[in-house]
């Protein structure tokens, strides 16, 4: 009796508990990311010196370059986040696929 809720398991299975599992190593991944590199403390501290310079006379020019540098970080950071964003989402649009192409393919002939 088994054998006959077997393509309803599977169903299931792929549409419901393993995209819910990719999802939630793609968030646990993104998180792990952007702490790596370190986006979240870049744009708290924009505004402060790059390497706490704050001798009199350099504190001006210290933030202004933190700020120089900073900009070119984020955004690069930010630029390989939307890269792994979409990596992702092709990969998750792959996986979702996959079972419908292969029957397609199996009728197609």
């Amino acid at each position: 009796m088994f054998y006959l809720k077997l393509p309803f398991v599977f169903i299931k299975f792929w549409f419901m508990e393993c995209p819910r599992g990719i999802f939630a190593f793609f968030t646990s991944l993104n998180a792990s990311f952007l702490r790596l590199f370190s986006l979240p403390i870049l744009v708290k501290t924009y505004f402060k010196p790059w390497k706490n310079e704050y001798r009199q006379g350099l504190v001006g020019f210290s933030i202004g370059m933190g700020m120089f540098v900073k900009t070119f970080v984020i955004l690069t950071d930010i630029i390989l986040f939307f890269i792994l964003i979409i990596f992702e989402a092709i990969f998750m649009l792959g996986f979702l696929l996959l079972p419908i192409i292969a029957v397609f393919l199996l009728f197609e002939g």
